[in-house]
């Protein structure tokens, strides 16, 4: 893996779920704007099918709370909801339309998404179909955004991404260290406390990020680092 480079000024990160970005790639966010580079968070759905025994009515709003809280703690005021169903994410031109407005309203340099990789790792559980559509229909955006026939009504072509990174991904090309940041990450993912407590389980967010960050900090020569795959634009 190469260090991830940092010769850019705008990114925006697009998702599926709240807490989606804090499961490992806010440090690196908070990295981000502590440099003084600016990101802004997109995402498909506001989670509002993802705490079992609360309605989803009341789900959606305290999610989108807990996110901007989540998002502000490393940095970013910025987050916009894209009102996809949550679990029932399709791939298609509503979501390749939508991101790619976002794309040319925010005007990136770079852009973020999560893996679309069948599992996580060759052994591990299925990925969840939402964050497979939305990042596929990412990588697809970023082209659509930059293509003045396509989508004319979702604002004016974008030319401007030089590269989109996947986090989350099996095989990452590259790294970010977030050994100074990593507190950030875990404090962000702290401000998702009613979807933590909806798991239902003795989940610990510093120790789950901690180790996660600290294996891929073993390949990256570094104490802390999150793993991105890099798709040139």
């Amino acid at each position: 893996m190469d260090p991830m480079p940092e010769d850019w000024d705008r990114a925006v990160a697009v998702v599926a779920h709240p807490d989606d970005l804090e499961y490992g790639a806010a440090a690196a966010v908070a990295r981000w704007t502590r440099q003084g580079r600016h990101v802004a968070y997109v995402l498909a759905t506001s989670g509002e099918a993802g705490i079992e025994g609360m309605a989803p009515d009341v789900v959606g709003p305290l999610r989108r709370k807990e996110e901007r809280r989540s998002a502000a703690m490393v940095g970013v005021s910025g987050v916009d909801f894209l009102g996809h169903a949550d679990g029932l994410v399709e791939y298609g031109m509503p979501l390749r339309r939508d991101i790619a407005a976002a794309i040319r309203r925010h005007r990136p340099d770079v852009v973020i998404t999560m893996s679309f990789d069948l599992t996580w790792g060759d052994d591990g559980p299925v990925n969840h179909s939402d964050h497979r559509a939305v990042g596929l229909a990412t990588l697809d955006a970023v082209r659509d955004a930059d293509n003045s026939w396509l989508f004319a009504d979702a604002g004016p072509a974008w030319h401007g991404v030089k590269s989109i990174y996947v986090v989350g991904t099996a095989a990452p090309t590259h790294f970010v260290d977030v050994t100074d940041t990593i507190d950030a990450g875990v404090a962000s993912l702290r401000e998702h406390k009613a979807y933590i407590d909806g798991l239902g389980t003795d989940f610990d967010p510093d120790d789950f990020l901690r180790k996660m960050a600290g294996f891929v900090g073993l390949a990256a020569g570094c104490e802390y680092a999150v793993g991105l795959r890099r798709y040139p634009a």
